[in-house]
């Protein structure tokens, strides 16, 4: 069996594919495009690869294993081989991803955004604090990640809600889905957080409209895909005053463009999409259950092409 790596980091990924696998199975190959380029293999591991790679896979590839937990670069991409594709469920990043979310949100609940501003003014004036519980943080897109992120934040002391397409249950969650379900989240969101995957139903879902349903005042933190919130409708909600600020990692074009006035609002801050890297050793480590999992004939979870996740 040979597995073909295109990815950052491909070294590293081969090193930690090898340490896991080798000794479970002696025989296999594991190499790089960079010192094998194109060549056939049984298994691609891989993160927004190019079109000519896949086109010479057709014959002998049984699985693509992406490399991140985003598949929509590798769906979007033409002549997709008919196979089934496993994508990083956590690897680490849960944790990465709470940590940012908390961040950002106790970035605005303690006032450091109105502390910077009073500092450049040489104001010295306290805030009132307020109460944990009347900062109720909305989560849409209730994935491994947002769960991770739901129970960290709640164990902060946040009343924390969440939304997905279809109905799930979480342990000492609010849940809600479908229009309706959004639309009762949004109106009782002091914080929204999106980590909404890229989709043809999530692209471009939260727009204008829908982010003016958030309380005045409420803050936006955006750590899942650009695609799916209208940055030019957020900076107008800011500007208007009905939005406080924003945390956001991702944007519909990255980078976000040098001329985009988002960059020089002091209300947003803007990290260059960061929020969960990917942590190899645990990918590997995943990556690798699966695989021998895969060679036994054992069920394995895959994405559905169909609703991109």
């Amino acid at each position: 069996m040979r597995i073909l790596i295109h990815a950052p980091e491909a070294r590293r990924w081969q090193e930690a594919l090898t340490r896991e696998l080798c000794p479970v199975l002696p025989d296999i190959e594991i190499v790089t495009t960079q010192e094998a380029g194109e060549c056939p293999a049984d298994i691609l591991v891989v993160w927004k690869p190019p079109a000519s790679l896949l086109a010479c896979q057709q014959s002998s590839l049984k699985a693509i294993f992406n490399a991140g937990a985003g598949v929509d670069a590798l769906l979007s991409l033409p002549d997709l081989p008919r196979v089934p594709i496993v994508r990083l469920r956590d690897a680490g990043m849960g944790a990465l991803m709470a940590d940012y979310a908390l961040y950002g949100i106790l970035h605005f609940y303690r006032d450091m955004d109105r502390y910077r501003r009073q500092q450049i003014d040489h104001q010295w004036q306290e805030q009132p604090l307020a109460d944990r519980s009347a900062w109720r943080v909305g989560i849409v897109g209730l994935g491994t990640l947002g769960q991770a992120c739901a129970r960290r934040i709640r164990a902060q002391g946040f009343e924390v809600q969440g939304w997905s397409r279809s109905a799930k249950q979480v342990d000492g969650i609010g849940t809600h889905h479908g229009n309706d379900g959004l639309t009762a989240l949004l109106k009782t969101s002091q914080v929204l957080v999106s980590l909404l995957p890229d989709t043809p139903e999530t692209r471009g879902l939260l727009n204008e409209q829908r982010l003016g349903q958030l309380p005045k005042g409420a803050v936006v933190i955006n750590a899942g895909r650009g695609t799916t919130l209208d940055p030019d409708a957020l900076l107008t909600l800011i500007e208007n005053g009905h939005l406080r600020g924003a945390l956001l990692d991702v944007f519909p074009e990255e980078p976000l463009p040098t001329q985009h006035p988002l960059w020089q609002d002091s209300r947003v801050i803007i990290t260059p999409h960061i929020a969960a890297p990917t942590d190899v050793s645990e990918g590997a480590r995943q990556f690798a259950a699966d695989i021998v999992a895969l060679t036994r004939g054992e069920p394995i979870d895959t994405v559905d092409p169909a609703t991109g996740y």
